[in-house]
């Protein structure tokens, strides 16, 4: 089970960072990604992380604004965003695939086959 927190509503500009709780254990076989929708649109993958060696990937349009990061203490993946823009509003989704070969592939959502119920970030 992933449950989102964080989200809410900010200015043009701001920040906000959003959390993922993870019920099962994050070993190091597991990709965690971020992903967002809107109304009408189909869902975009935002940013993942390997949890065996911590690497990322991001959207073109979020480069150098988010940071996806894990904290294995707390059992969580967190997205910071800075800079926000009005087109980042959206729902955002937290989803782990723990059976990684170590490939978190940010535009296949099929990929992930646990997904919290969201939370929302409204830029305006």
């Amino acid at each position: 089970q992933l449950v989102e927190s964080g989200g809410g509503s900010v200015q043009t500009g701001g920040s906000l960072t959003l959390s993922c709780k993870a019920s099962e254990y994050l070993y190091s076989g597991t990709c965690v990604g971020w992903f967002r929708q809107t109304p009408g649109k189909e869902r975009e993958g935002v940013a993942t992380i390997y949890i065996g060696d911590s690497s990322t990937y991001y959207t073109e349009s979020v480069k150098g604004r988010f940071t996806i990061s894990r904290d294995i203490d707390k059992n969580t993946v967190s997205l910071e965003m800075n800079s926000l823009k009005s087109e980042d509003t959206a729902k955002y989704y937290c989803a782990a695939d723990f059976g990684s070969n170590g490939y978190c592939y940010i535009d296949l959502s099929t990929q992930y086959t646990a997904w919290g119920q969201g939370t929302q970030v409204t830029v305006s």
